[in-house]
């Protein structure tokens, strides 16, 4: 009966969590105010960095250069940005790819 009351416990809690791992990852758009306008732009019009407003650069390498880091590109973006988990890149490129 104890076994039972904890599983059930334990399935209520993950059940939980899965639901609100969405909700954890932080706004696309905060986190590229925070990490990319300086360079790229509020709106993604380009600055020191190239314009991102109407990339061609998929999603899926945009969460790439993010996470992984690329050393044929200037810096910040020879390595990893910190502090960008790979849900929060997810977010950036989502954010990224709908500015128009």
């Amino acid at each position: 009966m104890r076994f039972r009351n904890l599983l059930l416990l334990l399935l209520v809690l993950a059940l939980c969590l899965a639901c609100a791992l969405p909700v954890l990852a932080q706004d696309g758009g905060a986190i590229y105010k925070a990490k990319c306008a300086a360079c790229h732009g509020p709106e993604g019009q380009g600055k020191v960095g190239p314009a991102l407003k109407g990339t061609s650069v998929s999603a899926e390498d945009i969460v790439a250069l993010l996470t992984k880091g690329n050393e044929a590109k200037k810096a910040p973006h020879k390595k990893p940005l910190s502090g960008v988990s790979e849900a929060d890149a997810k977010a950036v490129a989502d954010y990224v790819k709908a500015i128009k």
